[in-house]
């Protein structure tokens, strides 16, 4: 079952986007794969001390971007195809980036010498 205990809460984003990357990140690292059970809703809500609808809005946000699928009164599942799978990748990898390069850029680094850094910090 997909657990919520390495996941840290930042003031950039709103609790239920954090825990909605976070299974798109389990998934991307394949520690969630398609068929996966969550926990539910009230267990995440006590793990993360969250409010429980914030916790339902992260799956309400899950189910539409089609990756968890909650069926009746059965237990929410990941749901992982290729496309989707190529979707969460190109989606975190990007952001990831973007991120970097906006950093980089209030710094003044240059392309260069980010791009050399990057290269030797690879390799330790």
């Amino acid at each position: 079952m997909i657990t919520f205990d390495r996941l840290t809460f930042t003031g950039r984003q709103p609790a239920y986007v954090q825990l909605a990357e976070h299974v798109k990140r389990l998934i991307l690292c394949g520690e969630a794969r398609d068929g996966d059970a969550l926990p539910s809703r009230r267990e995440i809500a006590v793990q993360a001390n969250l409010n429980p609808n914030t916790v339902q809005k992260a799956y309400r946000l899950m189910e539409e971007e089609g990756y968890v699928v909650t069926e009746g009164n059965h237990p929410s599942t990941v749901r992982v195809t290729p496309a989707l799978y190529a979707r969460i990748e190109e989606e975190l990898t990007r952001g990831l980036c973007r991120a970097f390069v906006e950093q980089a850029r209030q710094n003044h680094l240059s392309y260069k010498k980010a791009i050399s850094l990057i290269s030797e910090l690879w390799e330790d």
